[in-house]
């Protein structure tokens, strides 16, 4: 199982690392040339490659991309708070500015000693979320580090964890469902308290004298369309897609949904690992999602 699991990984990273000409991407590997403090800049160290962020009693830390990206590639690798990182909360996620922001979440749910991590991942459009899928790890997240990404074109959004598909959010405007597909969003990351709800709904409490909490980091990478400021949204969506003598890697149809076997693996996930999907929660959601009719996969 271990060594098909591996090459199934291999197989998913290969795909979506296929590139062709990238005209007005960007992609790099370093902290400071893609990112920079947000806040709390006393609770960052810095050792070699490593970044690490510190949660403790008197604050959280974050820190954001320095530029907007539409479409393309983000990945960190994290080295999650180890032990008893109950009531934290380590983010990595993108987003857009506004009331009607867009906004793709990793959300990683502090646990009790021995107790799974929970990864909630989550999709606003236009200023509307409430989409939260949480699952469980096949491995232990805070013994080594492990890449989260995020996948995004105009036809899906994909959340991927060490290559595999965790989540596709897919581009349903002709069942006239809104699609994120014309803002440009930056990329952060943050630890924070969320006692008052990250672990077992907010029954288990922050244990501060296991503080500081630590989460690592390392493998920056944005392979992306970047997005002056001074751009309006429609100028980037149109400067970010393919047409004419541009041609965007992520524009490529095999970009344009999952391959068979990587279909396969998110239907493996979402088997053995789902245990929340906003989908089938008739207490919040008596009248099902109209989008979830089209989700299932």
């Amino acid at each position: 199982m271990a060594r098909s699991l591996s090459m199934s990984l291999a197989c998913v990273m290969l795909a979506f690392s296929v590139a062709v000409v990238m005209v007005g991407s960007v992609e790099s590997s370093r902290f400071d040339e893609l990112f920079q403090p947000r806040w709390a800049m006393d609770h960052f160290t810095y050792e070699g490659e490593l970044l690490k962020m510190k949660l403790d009693n008197y604050s959280g830390a974050g820190f954001s991309s320095k530029s907007k990206y539409l479409f393309g590639k983000v990945n960190i690798q994290i080295k999650l708070v180890e032990g008893d990182s109950a009531g934290t909360v380590t983010a990595f996620y993108m987003s857009s500015d506004g009331a009607y922001h867009n906004e793709f979440d990793f959300e990683f749910l502090g646990n009790t000693t021995g107790e799974p991590y929970l990864v909630q991942t989550n999709v606003y459009v236009n200023g509307v979320g409430n989409r939260e899928q949480r699952l469980n790890l096949w491995f232990d997240p805070t013994k080594d580090f492990h890449s989260y990404s995020i996948f995004w074109n105009q036809r899906q959004v994909v959340f991927l964890v060490d290559g595999t598909p965790i989540r596709v959010h897919s581009n349903l405007e002709h069942r006239g469902i809104p699609f994120p597909k014309d803002q440009a969003m930056g990329v952060f990351s943050s630890i924070w308290n969320a006692d008052d709800w990250a672990t077992q709904g907010g029954r288990v409490k922050t244990n501060w004298t296991n503080a500081p909490f630590v989460a690592t980091y390392t493998g920056f990478e944005i392979d992306a369309c970047e997005c002056p400021v001074t751009v309006a949204d429609a100028d980037n969506a149109r400067r970010c897609s393919s047409g004419g003598q541009k041609r965007y890697w992520w524009d490529e149809p095999t970009m344009a949904e999952l391959s068979v076997h990587q279909s396969h693996q998110l239907k493996w996930v979402r088997a053995k690992h789902l245990v929340y999907d906003y989908c089938t929660d008739t207490a919040r959601f008596p009248v099902i999602p109209v989008e979830c009719e089209h989700h299932r996969h």
